[in-house]
Formats: C-alpha cells, structure tokens, sequence
C-alpha cells in the first residue's frame, strides 16, 4: 500500500516512456544517468537552502526522473549488474540527503516564519531532519531485508512518494512544504516500522533468519 495513486505513477511512466526509449537506442550507460541525477539533485538542495522552492520543486522532480530512467535503460539494455544497483542505490540517498539538509540549513536561517506568534522555522529545521532519518532507515531496512533474501517493498511513504510530495509542494507554497515535511517525517518513520513488522512477520518460526 502507497499513498501515491497508480494512476498517476502510470500516466507519467507513458509521458516519458518516449524519452527513455531514445536513450535505449543510443546505448548509453545508465549510471550517467545516476550520476546527472545526484548532480542535480545537489543543485535542487542550493535552492531549496536559499529558499528559492519552487525552483527547487522543479529541479528535484527532474532529477527524480532521472531516477527512473536509470533503472529503465539498465533493465531495457541488459546492463543490470550489482555494482549498478549498489552506486544507484548509494546515490539515491546521497540526493535525498543534500535535499533535506538544504531544507534543515533553510529552516535553521529562517527569520519570519509564523503562525500567529508561533515561530515555525525550529519545528520545520527538526521536521527535515526527522524526515531524513526516517528516509533513510525505510531505505536500510529495505536492503537488510533483501540481504536476508527476504521481500520488503511496502509501506505507505516510500522514496517515489517523497519525491513527489516534496516536490510538488515546494512548487505549491512554502506552507505546504513545511505541512508535507512534517508529514514525511512523520510517516517515513512509520514506514519504516511497518517494514520491521513486514519482515517479522515473514520469520516468525524460522530463529535463523531472526539471528544478527
């Protein structure tokens, strides 16, 4: 179960469905596209510490798409290796942590953000913070998981979902970048729970798998 509709994850899988096959047939290496993604992951995290989101907003969803395509051609092109989907995998994270500590540095400098008397810019500096800790613990349980040999692809925030949501609300407003990261930081720590549940409950009974 996810939060972000198969709909929408399908319309914009055939919107750029074209783009991907052009980069099948000129053969190109799919960790160039890992590599630009983090790049300009790095740039989108600039903007977003100096508080320019909707730039940011913008720059990160392409860079999230660059994140498709990577694995796409790497699958369409037979070049799937396991070196591949570690310096994927390690970037990725890479990316979503400059991303969330240009939000924390934005936060940590923020001199007029209120709600009433109420100063929101410490709760939004913690948010990004808890959410980037959430974010990355959804990711290690995935890969210890599957080191066990066991399946843990669920939960409700999963890297897709914060890509999206964090994007498209920096586009929004400032305000609804700062409700969405609250949000995330909340439930990528509850996906992360529910992802240790999901794998004790697939060894339940078996005192191997459960061993350190």
């Amino acid at each position: 179960m996810n939060i972000l509709p198969n709909g929408i994850r399908n319309w914009y899988l055939n919107l750029i469905q074209p783009v991907i096959n052009l980069f099948i047939k000129q053969k190109l290496n799919p960790n160039w596209f890992t590599t630009l993604g983090l790049i300009i992951s790095i740039v989108a995290a600039y903007f977003f510490a100096t508080g320019h989101h909707r730039i940011g907003g913008i720059i990160f969803l392409f860079a999230g798409t660059l994140d498709i395509i990577d694995g796409k051609v790497a699958r369409a092109s037979n070049r799937v290796t396991k070196f591949g989907a570690l310096y994927d995998s390690t970037l990725d994270r890479y990316a979503e942590m400059f991303i969330l500590f240009g939000m924390v540095y934005y936060y940590a400098h923020l001199k007029d953000f209120y709600l009433g008397h109420f100063d929101l810019s410490l709760l939004g500096a913690v948010a990004a913070s808890v959410a980037l800790g959430g974010s990355i613990m959804v990711s290690y349980i995935r890969a210890r998981a599957e080191g066990l040999g066991l399946s843990c692809s669920v939960g409700l925030m999963q890297r897709p979902e914060r890509i999206v949501y964090l994007a498209f609300s920096a586009i929004v407003h400032r305000y609804a970048l700062f409700v969405v990261l609250i949000l995330i930081a909340v439930l990528a720590n509850f996906t992360a729970v529910q992802r240790i549940i999901h794998v004790r409950n697939q060894t339940i009974g078996n005192n191997d798998l459960s061993k350190r």
